[in-house]
């Protein structure tokens, strides 16, 4: 369904993409065959994070012909919490959903995310941990970052983002008024911002529901998980941080307006 300019859409993609020219493509294709199926008002956004690649270009020529896809370029790279940050800030869907370039999750597993917001909760993350152990759904990763990111999942519940088995699984599913709400005091820039989100979503009493999804790891991952592990924990130390200092402290109103 093609959106009219005035008209918020039902859902709203943004999707993250740095250096991504040698796999958008086949993930942007499938999105706009995908809703074409369901004829649903949407809009996606792709934020190019300072790609010195191609990507832009790729993105460019692709919504020439397809009026629902957007390209917003940051002029450098700042992380993918930035990226995400941007997009959501850009969104208008009463639905927001925001979705790895890579296409390791199947535009498809969204029903599964939206079923999770019909029966009442707030956020719906995709889980490739409780997928793992259900024989109905099919996770390929590379058994070092399944071992890995179990462990460092391990370790982040106990540092303050508790009962949710997947963190940094890219594809999240908002309600629009509570994306607005998170991503307005929202700051971490890197992957821990994921963490971040679901922190503050928990200490505001946001029902997230965890729900499991097909998953297929991508030639050509960006994350380097040792690495980007100790990153995701800095970052949490930073998070518990802001917190203590009020940075995620609700505003208060204004009766008199």
């Amino acid at each position: 369904m093609t959106l009219s300019q005035s008209d918020p859409p039902h859902l709203s993609i943004v999707i993250p993409a740095y250096n991504e020219a040698g796999r958008i493509l086949p993930y942007l294709t499938s999105i706009t065959a995908y809703f074409k199926q369901r004829s649903i008002s949407h809009e996606t956004l792709v934020i190019d994070d300072g790609s010195r690649d191609a990507t832009a270009t790729i993105v460019e020529q692709f919504q020439a012909d397809e009026p629902n896809v957007r390209l917003l370029r940051l002029p450098v790279n700042r992380g993918k919490g930035y990226a995400v940050r941007t997009g959501m800030r850009q969104a208008r869907g009463t639905l927001r959903l925001f979705a790895d370039a890579d296409g390791a999750t199947p535009i498809q597993e969204l029903e599964r995310l939206e079923a999770g917001i019909a029966q009442g909760a707030d956020i719906a993350i995709g889980s490739r941990f409780l997928a793992s152990r259900d024989s109905r759904y099919t996770v390929k990763a590379r058994w070092h970052r399944s071992t890995l990111g179990n462990i460092f999942n391990w370790m982040i519940q106990r540092s303050g983002v508790r009962g949710i088995t997947d963190t940094q699984c890219g594809f999240k599913l908002f309600k629009g008024a509570v994306a607005d709400d998170l991503f307005s005091v929202a700051c971490i820039d890197g992957y821990g911002f994921d963490l971040e989100l679901l922190y503050i979503a928990q200490h505001r009493g946001y029902k997230i529901a965890e729900v499991p999804i097909n998953w297929s790891d991508q030639p050509g991952s960006k994350v380097w998980v040792l690495k980007d592990g100790f990153c995701m924990l800095r970052e949490m130390l930073a998070i518990r941080r802001n917190d203590a200092q009020g940075l995620y402290a609700r505003q208060p109103t204004n009766p008199s307006k």
